[in-house]
């Protein structure tokens, strides 16, 4: 019989990695405004439970520490965003992004 505690411990490879990983790069250098909290709060949702991408998920833990927020502060923040302002910005409103 096959062990697959061992399959089910191994990392996946994200297949948004690298464009998040350069984002994750942007917020922890940057400050808290609309956009970054936005990014970071929907970073947290993809990331929640992934079992892999262990860097990004570091990386979005210390950006929320340094930011001085907890995860539900972060998402209580970003939904009022969201409902008083257009934070992403698409070239046609028509456009759905599902990916």
């Amino acid at each position: 019989m096959a062990n697959s505690s061992a399959a089910s411990t191994k990392d996946q490879q994200h297949p948004l990695y690298a464009d998040d990983r350069q984002i994750v790069n942007t917020l922890l250098n940057s400050e808290p405004n609309d956009y970054n909290l936005a990014e970071l709060a929907r970073l947290r949702i993809r990331y929640r439970g992934f079992p892999g991408a262990r860097d990004i998920q570091t990386d979005l833990d210390a950006i929320l520490k340094r930011w001085e927020l907890t995860e539900e502060q972060l998402f209580q923040k970003t939904r009022q965003i969201h409902q008083t302002a257009q934070v992403y910005r698409t070239r046609t409103s028509q456009r759905e992004d599902w990916s």
